[in-house]
């Protein structure tokens, strides 16, 4: 294969909340000791560590890589921070992967953070600076109404409506009862989503996550070291990434073509050949409740325009055939955007182990995938996992 395979031995993560007292750092070696607890290691035991973080702005720090990386656990060890925005939550363990199947190291810890209440007046300022000065920086644009755009583009081109997508908020939010992370579980419905405030058409308050403080950490071995620590490792089998042109006004946003491109690689790296048979639990990004209907089809989960119908169906629910964000995802659990990506990655983990508590889809799922997305919307990473 020309590579090593890698396992995850442990994992942590901090409860996302929406101030946090704790600094960056502190949320970082929370995340960090509690994986290395849970594998039963300490620091001397690590070999490298990777770090993901969104914006420096995020954190009103300069340099945050740096600012973060004692708390991190890198003292003295080979260290480096990546980002690929709302991605870097699934690219953080794909980054360590790298690192542990080209033989460089035996064991790297994966930490991934965001303190976004550091950043004021709100974190949609800092994405004002980052659209083309331009083309589309004249514009004022914001996230959510970028999104409302894809959103309605997406209603159009499949003829949903509101109603359709807001199931995915309702089932989530109530999923994320069971997740102790979680920063806003909620029972609701429907009409609530239907009936909150307005943001930018057709994006109500309901269909959006939280901006989040919080942290998360995995440890990642060598299967050589992984079986030694575990008899139960969870192996990354598949891991991928794609990036398509920043320029969310040039392409067709009903679909996610760098998501799928991304599954593609990631599928192809683990021998799948039909994901929505194959794949047994799924974490797609849901920083938007129509963002886990257009994710599903990217990851080719299933056809184009048919997410909906899944959901309306209970397919996607905990107990359904294809269990989707059985954690709650970013919508109930919270979006600390680096983290997010991360604690999907740890769900996986945790429901491959049987070790999900309340959250366990039934079964005894063997193959799970988790994928975020990010950037200026064109930035896909996915990761296949096995037990």
């Amino acid at each position: 294969m020309g590579y090593r395979r890698v396992g995850i031995v442990g994992a942590g993560i901090t409860k996302f909340v929406r101030r946090a007292q704790e600094t960056g750092k502190e949320l970082a070696w929370e995340a960090a000791k509690m994986a290395l607890d849970s594998a039963e290691l300490t620091l001397d035991d690590i070999d490298c560590v990777t770090l993901g973080t969104a914006p420096d702005a995020f954190d009103g720090v300069h340099m945050k890589g740096e600012y973060l990386a004692d708390g991190a656990g890198a003292l003295r060890k080979p260290f480096m921070r990546n980002y690929v925005g709302g991605g870097t939550g699934v690219f953080s363990p794909i980054h360590g992967w790298f690192h542990v199947a080209s033989g460089m190291a035996d064991t790297c810890l994966v930490v991934a953070e965001e303190k976004m209440s550091s950043c004021h007046p709100h974190p949609q300022g800092a994405f004002l600076t980052i659209f083309d000065h331009t083309t589309e920086q004249p514009l004022r644009p914001n996230l959510i109404w970028i999104f409302a755009l894809e959103m309605n583009r997406y209603m159009q081109r499949y003829g949903l409506s509101k109603r359709d997508i807001a199931l995915v908020s309702v089932k989530n939010k109530k999923n994320a009862m069971d997740h102790p992370s979680a920063q806003i579980p909620q029972d609701i419905t429907v009409e609530d989503v239907l009936n909150s405030e307005t943001l930018a058409w057709p994006v109500n308050r309901l269909d959006i996550s939280p901006a989040s403080d919080g942290a998360a950490a995995v440890i990642l071995a060598s299967e050589r070291v992984a079986r030694r620590l575990t008899d139960k490792p969870v192996w990354i089998d598949g891991v991928g990434f794609s990036i398509d042109t920043a320029y969310w006004a040039t392409r067709d946003l009903s679909y996610p073509t760098y998501v799928e491109q991304a599954a593609r690689m990631a599928y192809e790296m683990a021998g799948i050949k039909e994901p929505a048979k194959e794949i047994n639990v799924a974490e797609p990004y849901d920083p938007f409740d129509y963002k886990e209907l257009h994710h599903m089809e990217g990851l080719m989960l299933a056809p184009k325009g048919e997410a909906a119908r899944l959901t309306a169906d209970g397919v996607t629910q905990r107990d359904g055939n294809l269990p989707i964000c059985p954690s709650g995802g970013a919508l109930g659990v919270g979006n600390p955007i680096a983290a997010t990506g991360l604690m999907k990655i740890i769900e996986i983990f945790l429901q491959l182990r049987g070790e999900a508590g309340k959250r366990q889809v039934p079964g005894k799922p063997r193959t799970g995938l988790a994928q975020a997305w990010g950037d200026l919307m064109q930035m896909g990473t996915v990761v296949v996992m096995r037990i």
